[in-house]
């Protein structure tokens, strides 16, 4: 017997019944993680009201049922709530297994991301609650039996309904107020979890602030921009920038970390910044922001993209910039400069059509090293993938895996703690090759260059700590797994003496003083000797130990 869906009728019910039914669904389902926030708070307290604990469902069906009667109109109703609901579900998954919030932040980083990132989060999983929470409440919000009555009448019920709800919420304010208010204000990060509120408000100011506002006038900065190399004679500088992606500070063996993480680069004489914190906890705000000559206090992403970076400073002195990226592009930073993305489908052996090892950038460096000029100071910047998640297991190849047994699988809130640690840990160990492999390479060009390597991730990452995976959480409440990065340096002998670099006295700075994205930009400027109105020698991490 076979059971024929278009066949299904259901009873007769009226708009506003319907109108309750998909507000006490989004209550009762995509409302968990805020209840788990809930249940956090709760343990919190010493004391708890029992009775002011239970009007938080009955508050935020009240409220979303008034919000929901807005848009519950004949021939709106139903397309809206499926989509609605489709986004939902989206949302909803995100946050359950991931702890994702979806803010502002999360929005721009998930519009800026590409079709084989976004492939990367499809699993058994997400399909399951798609079709569960998503695909399922959408059938049957199609084919709900809505009742409209006449015009006249219809619009007096839902005015009734609504003046209901507003009442029902105006009792649980007045009897409970100062309870909402103290618990609010103790657990903020509750209103970050109401669906749809929350992200539809993210939605509107990503919306507004891209494409709704005029149009920013254009700001070059550094334009005065002088090299102080120029005219002397011996070898130019050569330095290459690795950008990590998805780098936690927790597991690297050169932050004290219990496993060999950095076995690859333990014999080279690398310069550790102990405490370095990154501008945002999504590559979206942090690759442009380190980049930035705004902080984090002040920076905006809007205006960011409106004005000249670090790298279009070096450009004006003179320095040759190349961008060579095998992640989700440069964010901007890169537009005004030489820049090549890796084709995905670009080599056999290093590429599957859906993302590239590392390596592929090696030979990527090897052909830009065999074509720079001579007497050029010149910045190569390569933008690695990294650790990027949730397909760990997919950053290493099958060589580089170390670390047994790991998590091959992109649902890693199924996999074992163990598993998950052990297949990041692999993602660190493999980038760490790739360091080594760069300092292996800028050796061999001692000769024609004085060379240099800075390494450091753009933002970090949870892998299950507090129920929390992945990156992206508001910085003001991210953990700090997702904020404290690594970042590395290695200088040869002859860029440590032609730029006059205290080496001692700088692996004491980097050892006893915190620093964060925000040095990037007058360091870079102050590594290549540049003279200019826009750099702070007091945000130069060299200029201390300069001679």
């Amino acid at each position: 017997m076979q059971l024929n869906l278009k066949k299904i009728s259901l009873p007769a019910i009226s708009l506003n019944r319907f109108t309750l039914i998909v507000a006490a669904f989004y209550v009762a389902v995509f409302h968990i993680p805020f209840f788990s926030i809930v249940k956090q708070g709760i343990e919190k307290q010493a004391e708890v009201d029992p009775i002011f604990i239970a009007t938080i469902p009955l508050f935020l069906l009240f409220a979303l049922s008034f919000i929901f009667s807005l848009f519950s109109i004949k021939y709106l109703v139903k397309p809206f709530f499926i989509l609605l609901t489709l986004a939902s579900s989206s949302v909803f998954f995100a946050a359950l297994k991931y702890g994702v919030v979806f803010d502002y932040g999360m929005i721009e980083n998930t519009m800026q991301t590409h079709s084989a990132e976004a492939l990367t989060y499809l699993n058994g999983s997400s399909v399951i609650n798609f079709v569960l929470t998503g695909l399922l409440p959408s059938w049957l919000i199609y084919k709900a039996n809505i009742e409209y009555k006449p015009f006249a009448r219809e619009l007096l019920h839902k005015v009734g309904f609504m003046l209901s709800m507003l009442a029902g919420i105006g009792v649980i304010a007045a009897l409970y107020f100062q309870n909402y208010v103290a618990f609010g204000r103790n657990n903020d990060e509750m209103k970050r979890y109401i669906i749809p509120t929350y992200y539809i408000g993210a939605v509107i100011k990503y919306v507004h602030i891209n494409y709704l506002q005029e149009p920013i006038e254009y700001k070059k900065l550094g334009q005065d921009a002088v090299s102080l190399n120029q005219g002397k004679q011996g070898k130019p500088n050569l330095t290459v920038l690795v950008v990590g992606e998805t780098a936690r500070a927790k597991n690297y063996q050169q932050y004290g970390y219990h496993k060999p993480t950095n076995a690859h680069t333990q014999n080279l004489d690398l310069t550790i910044v102990k405490d370095m914190t990154s501008c945002g906890t999504a590559t979206a705000v942090s690759l442009p922001c380190m980049f930035s000559r705004m902080d984090r206090d002040s920076y905006e992403s809007r205006q960011a993209r409106a004005q000249d970076t670090v790298v279009d400073v070096l450009n004006y002195a003179g320095v040759k910039v190349t961008w060579l990226d095998n992640d989700s592009g440069c964010k901007g930073v890169c537009d005004r400069v030489e820049n090549l993305t890796i084709d995905l489908s670009s080599d056999p052996e290093l590429c599957s059509g859906q993302y590239c090892y590392d390596q592929v950038l090696l030979k990527a460096l090897d052909k830009k090293l065999n074509t720079i000029a001579p007497n050029q100071d010149t910045l190569i910047v390569l933008h690695v993938i990294g650790s990027h998640g949730p397909t760990y297991y997919l950053r290493y190849p099958p060589e580089h895996r170390k670390f047994v047994p790991d998590c091959q699988r992109s649902d890693i809130q199924n996999c074992t703690q163990e598993e998950l640690i052990n297949t990041y840990d692999n993602t660190i160990l493999y980038t760490d090759y790739i360091v080594a492999e760069v300092v292996k390479r800028l050796k061999s060009e001692e000769k024609r260059f004085n060379t240099a390597m800075i390494y450091l991730s753009d933002h970090g990452e949870s892998l299950g700590e507090n129920g929390m995976y992945l990156h992206g959480a508001p910085y003001s409440i991210a953990p700090k797994e997702q904020i404290e990065i690594p970042m590395t340096m290695w200088f040869s002998q002859s860029f440590i003496n032609i730029n006059g670099i205290g080496l001692n006295c700088l692996k004491e700075q980097t050892r006893l003083n915190a620093y964060s994205h925000d040095n990037l930009f007058d360091s870079l400027l102050g590594l290549f000797n540049i003279k200019t109105s826009v750099y702070r020698p007091e945000l130069d991490m060299f200029s201390k130990c300069r001679n």
